[in-house]
């Protein structure tokens, strides 16, 4: 419960101790002790804590320090090969540094170089502190209903989160869940927890067939988005009957069930429809007898293509405006091919209102760029792994006349559609929320201490001078040497490119140090060491004034998985990033100082999570994963060397996304039911980075502001 508010909310849910006197000097204790992860208490918790007597607090400490060395990655022993690092590398001669390396190698990862750790001088960076506050059961709620609420897809930790509080707060159906997604998620809860569970509670989220397919496959634990095939499970005769009951509550469904046909004939291996009778069922037997015996099916698709192929605009135009979102989605194809572009603009003014708002923010950001001459199109494919797909921009021109058009038309929409919730009152909006992306879809994302989109741009403390990049790692079992099946051998790289995109240089285990700039890596260790172990770390430093010196603009980081292993599969993998003021102070990894920490948990052997930008000092987001087209680590493809043109590639896109920012979103609400003031102090609302609603609050926008 609490680990879910301290990752979401900053707040603990605490209830009154029993103590006759406050003991304040044990509770500042504890909120020095939690300093040193970055921490402190707001006055609401510390008073509370003041009701507590001296056991309280002391099952209190035991049982908030794990979870908040959980959060900043303070959980784990950080061993890297060299333990004054980064002076030993720098330092070091490098045939001494090759050598190091080839004993370590020999000895199947288990001989480190026989170095004594100096003793490091005390932590001179200034940190900022973030504040614990006390938190209440209806938090867990809130966190519920907006998830429930989303109009984008989860990520995998927040469907953790729901799943959680749904099991053990046994929070009531929502009256509504606009992502179908989601619905199958809740659905399956609900049948897996409600011994009496009946179809009349689920038909309101099951209004297509393709919203029963994705409630079978989250029944399967499958991919809900439908991009990757699912093996279905045997289901029980409730649930047999409560998925037939589903299906023909719906509309009609033979079209719906044809767009998943071979999905669809495997449920039927499942569900066994010609055991009902047809004065029950007729509708879903008829339609699984057309699908296996290849009846044609005629399609709201086929309908719109024959006619766009004919160049029967106005007939093409006359099908869509049955359905807002396919018009929505054919703008750019229909402004570009029909002749009375007039008449398809007054057709999507005229249905607008009727399309949902993720996809009016989608179509208003993709006008607002059309006349841009940008050299790729970059698409993010729906699925459980973030991989970016590009391709050489050949759309032929719209008049800007028209793109601004829609454009105006989506703001119409989105501000009308917004005006239908309550007020906000007087509204502060930071600047700083132009950098964030609004969170379309967060089901590839991996579980991280800050919950942020791809593409959104993190900034980088002034005070700064290197950025500190880290992994930790295990084996899969227990076993140490080089021979063990178990071994997992992580590598931490990073590539050098300047504002062009044109190579550089790399750090990596084939070249520890930089020969131009302050850049250097603290070794390539090639054992985990057993998964109930310490673990081991590998460090990457860049000093970001030198780097620009010598023309770097773009630090390109990437994780290698050189023994092949997918991080799905392995138990402890991470990633994150230190801003230092000082690498020479404080220890190798000092939790203040953590900006960002994920777990690597992908089905991938290459994860590109962050891409520093050194003229603007901002960290991209990237979170994404990278295929080596066969190579494995045996071909000498599983490292940074080998996949240098793909890398810059991806990256190349990820800056040239355009999509829509938690700034534009949050002023059109204003625009339609709020105040804007320029002083914090006088709001009602407050999105800062600091205090308010933070870019951090993906489950606020996703379910509240979407």
């Amino acid at each position: 419960m609490n680990e879910i508010l301290l990752r979401r909310k900053n707040k603990i849910i605490l209830e009154k101790g029993s103590a006759a006197e406050a003991d304040r000097r044990a509770v500042a204790t504890i909120m020095k002790n939690v300093e040193a992860l970055g921490y402190t208490f707001s006055q609401a918790l510390a008073e509370r804590l003041w009701t507590f007597d001296r056991g309280e607090l002391q099952q209190f400490y035991q049982e908030l320090m794990p979870l908040l060395k959980g959060l900043v990655g303070a959980d784990v022993v950080y061993r890297p090969m060299y333990p004054d690092f980064p002076d030993s590398v720098m330092e070091a001669d490098g045939a001494e540094l090759f050598f190091n390396a080839i004993l370590h190698y020999w000895s199947y990862g288990l001989l480190y170089p026989a170095r004594d750790a100096n003793e490091r001088l005390p932590l001179f960076d200034e940190t900022k502190i973030k504040v614990l506050d006390l938190g209440t059961p209806q938090d867990l709620q809130d966190i519920f209903m907006l998830l429930c609420q989303s109009k984008t897809a989860l990520s995998q930790a927040d469907k953790e989160d729901l799943v959680w509080i749904f099991r053990n707060e046994g929070p009531a159906l929502p009256e509504e869940i606009p992502l179908k997604e989601n619905a199958a998620l809740v659905g399956k809860l609900y049948l897996e927890n409600t011994p009496l569970a009946s179809a009349e509670a689920l038909q309101r989220f099951c209004r297509t067939a393709t919203d029963v397919l994705r409630l079978v496959t989250a029944m399967s634990d499958g991919d809900i988005s439908l991009a990757e095939n699912t093996r279905f499970r045997s289901f029980k005769r409730r649930e047999r009957r409560i998925l037939m009951a589903l299906l023909q509550g719906c509309g009609s469904i033979e079209e719906d069930m044809l767009r998943y046909k071979n999905k669809w004939i495997r449920v039927g291996e499942r569900l066994h429809p010609s055991s009902y009778s047809e004065a029950q069922f007729g509708k879903v037997i008829t339609a699984f007898y057309k699908l296996r015996n290849d009846v044609k099916i005629e399609t709201f698709g086929g309908k719109v293509a024959r006619a766009m192929e004919a160049q029967d605009y106005r007939s093409a135009l006359l099908l869509l405006r049955e359905r807002p979102g396919e018009l929505a989605r054919r703008l750019d194809w229909l402004l570009r091919d029909a002749e009375n572009k007039t008449q398809v603009l007054e057709a999507f003014r005229e249905t607008a209102g009727k399309v949902s708002t993720p996809v009016l923010l989608q179509v208003r950001e993709h006008f607002l760029h059309r006349t841009a001459k940008t050299e790729l199109r970059v698409f993010l494919p729906k699925g459980n792994l973030a991989r970016c797909r590009y391709i050489q921009n050949t759309l032929p021109d719209i008049e800007k006349t028209y793109c601004d058009t829609v454009a105006g038309i989506c703001e119409s929409a989105l501000t009308e559609q917004y005006r239908k919730k309550g007020p906000l009152g007087k509204v502060y909006l930071s600047e700083a929320f132009r950098r964030y992306m609004v969170p379309f879809s967060q089901r590839s994302a991996s579980k991280t201490l800050k919950a942020v989109t791809r593409g959104s741009r993190l900034p980088f403390s002034e005070r700064a001078r290197a950025f500190r990049a880290f992994i930790w790692w295990t084996n899969m079992g227990e076993g140490e040497g080089m021979a063990a099946r178990d071994r997992v051998d992580i590598d931490l790289s990073a590539a050098f490119f300047d504002g062009d995109w044109r190579y550089i240089e790399h750090v990596s285990y084939t070249n520890l140090r930089s020969g131009k700039y302050r850049a250097c890596h603290s070794g390539d260790i090639v054992n985990g060491g057993p998964a109930s172990g310490e673990g081991v770390s590998e460090f990457l430093d860049v000093d970001i004034d030198s780097a620009l010196e010598y023309g770097v603009r773009y630090i390109v980081y990437q994780v290698y998985n050189y023994t092949g292993q997918k991080y799905a599969d392995i138990p402890n993998a991470k990633f994150g990033w230190m801003g230092r003021e000082d690498v020479r102070s404080g220890e190798i990894y000092e939790p203040r100082t953590v900006e960002q920490r994920m777990d690597l948990a992908a089905q991938s052997t290459v994860s590109i999570p962050a891409i520093f930008d050194c003229l603007k000092r901002e960290v991209i987001w990237c979170d994404m994963h990278l295929s080596l087209n066969g190579c494995h680590q045996h071909c000498g493809g599983n490292n940074i060397e080998s996949n240098l043109s793909s890398v810059a590639a991806v990256c190349y896109s990820m800056t040239q996304l355009a999509r829509p920012n938690l700034y534009d979103l949050i002023d059109l609400h204003i625009r339609a039911r709020g105040q804007r003031v320029d002083d914090m102090a006088c709001a009602d609302v407050v999105f800062d980075t600091e205090s308010g609603i933070t870019p951090f609050d993906t489950e606020v926008f996703m379910g509240e502001y979407l």
